[in-house]
């Protein structure tokens, strides 16, 4: 119950509790129609997806190692329809394939720069690439000709690395994306389900140890951040896509590897007084909902490689750790 009062205190609403029933049902109805009128798409192909039978389960957490103020909480039981989700993110090849076909630009190559992890720039041509850094998070660089087929600046390529996921692609870009594949981008609620592979309330899509018995299971940080990525997983850098081990539904590099796009809006405590059955977040915000941490997390400042972690981005960034996966209706 505190952490309830605490949600709803952190977003200025009054508790259910000192409410009238009216706010609460009008805030249900709101929501119940939005997930009654969502987009189903049905028509993309369904070869390297896994059919998921939906359901209920238990979303979020109230685990001591969650962000509260991003609104992992309160835990609660969450009914979704049937759907197909893509055994992986979308690759390198996949989205050449889009590009081919429709000549489409991303949101990167028409600003003509993206952002790139300092650790992937030469120390020698730092000031000569580096045009800008994020205030607060330096190592985060404004890099000119940076796009999904130049991830870590003009120099790079991806020839060699087509089953890759692709990164360096906004919401906006992979809207696109699924547009002409006929899919959609998974809800929250969809992707949390989805990563959790039949197991409840456990931190990770294999359960509770980040490395079972020893073994590195995903691509995330090791060593102190930013400074030196010691890569004991083998990767300093995205992934192949099937790197690792899948969870227990078949799907690959949920955690870790690269962000991924979610179709939702996000907001700390809208999820409070929404429904249950097939939510599909708020109707408007500033920044879209990304699920699954990247190959840039930490333990020591952002350990949201947790299935109920969950962050934002404006629909327009882009960057070199997020990527998206598809999902198509029954």
């Amino acid at each position: 119950m505190k952490r309830e009062f605490e949600l709803f205190a952190a977003a200025g609403v009054p508790h259910p509790c000192c409410v009238p029933s009216k706010f609460r049902l009008d805030k249900l109805a709101a929501s119940r129609s939005a997930s009654a009128e969502r987009v189903r798409v049905s028509s993309g192909s369904t070869d390297h997806m896994v059919k998921l039978d939906g359901g209920s389960f238990l979303m979020g957490t109230e685990s001591k190692e969650g962000f509260q103020r991003d609104g992992e909480g309160p835990v609660r039981e969450v009914t979704l329809d049937p759907f197909y989700v893509d055994a992986y993110p979308v690759t390198n090849s996949q989205f050449s394939e889009f590009v081919k076909a429709t000549g489409y630009q991303t949101e990167s190559e028409r600003l003509g720069w993206s952002f790139v992890f300092q650790g992937h720039i030469p120390p020698e041509r730092y000031s000569e690439l580096v045009e800008a850094t994020v205030p607060g998070a330096n190592w985060w660089c404004k890099v000119s000709n940076v796009n999904w087929q130049r991830p870590e600046g003009p120099d790079s390529r991806i020839e060699n690395r087509l089953h890759h996921p692709v990164v360096h692609v906004s919401w906006n870009d992979a809207l696109e994306y699924c547009g002409w594949a006929g899919k959609r981008l998974p809800t929250e609620a969809e992707w949390e389900y989805a990563a959790r592979g039949a197991l409840e309330q456990k931190l990770y899509p294999w359960g509770d140890e980040l490395t079972p018995d020893g073994r590195h299971v995903c691509n995330i940080w090791q060593g102190e951040f930013p400074i030196s990525d010691l890569a004991e997983d083998g990767y300093d850098a995205p992934a192949p896509v099937d790197a690792f081990p899948p969870n227990g539904y078949g799907l690959y590099t949920i955690t870790g590897n690269a962000w991924e796009w979610c179709h939702d809006w996000f907001h700390p405590t809208y999820h409070v007084t929404a429904t249950r059955i097939n939510p599909v977040g708020p109707p408007e915000g500033a920044a879209k909902v990304m699920k699954g941490g990247s190959y840039l997390c930490h333990k020591s400042y952002c350990n949201r490689y947790r299935v109920a972690a969950r962050t934002s981005n404006t629909p327009d960034s882009a960057t070199t750790n997020i990527s998206f996966r598809c999902v198509r209706d029954i």
